[in-house]
């Protein structure tokens, strides 16, 4: 049987672990199916994921608050409720606000 995720309670979940969490931040992969991967990251307002190699193909919605998606082509604020692909190419992400995401890859 096929597990049902509910987007917002996890955002909120991982918001709330993020506020507390030493780093400021908490993730979850939610669905690996080869190639498939999907996870939820949430990062209290300033906290990053710093510069990395991107995935074979990748997206990124906001859940909740705003973030700056990094990269050499541009840089571009996300709000929430937006969804936008994530270029091939070394990529950061910045949470402005407290913000939560679903990360949508394709690693092979």
């Amino acid at each position: 049987m096929t597990t049902i995720h509910d987007l917002t309670a996890l955002a909120e979940d991982h918001l709330t672990a993020a506020r507390s969490a030493a780093h400021g931040r908490s993730a979850e992969l939610l669905i690996r199916e080869d190639p498939l991967r999907l996870s939820v990251i949430a990062l209290t307002e300033g906290n990053a994921l710093e510069e990395h190699n991107a995935p074979v193909a990748a997206t990124l919605q906001v859940l909740r608050g705003r973030v700056r998606l990094t990269a050499v082509s541009g840089d571009i604020t996300l709000t929430e409720g937006e969804l936008h692909a994530i270029p091939q190419e070394r990529h950061g992400l910045t949470a402005l606000t407290d913000a939560a995401v679903l990360l949508t890859a394709v690693t092979a």
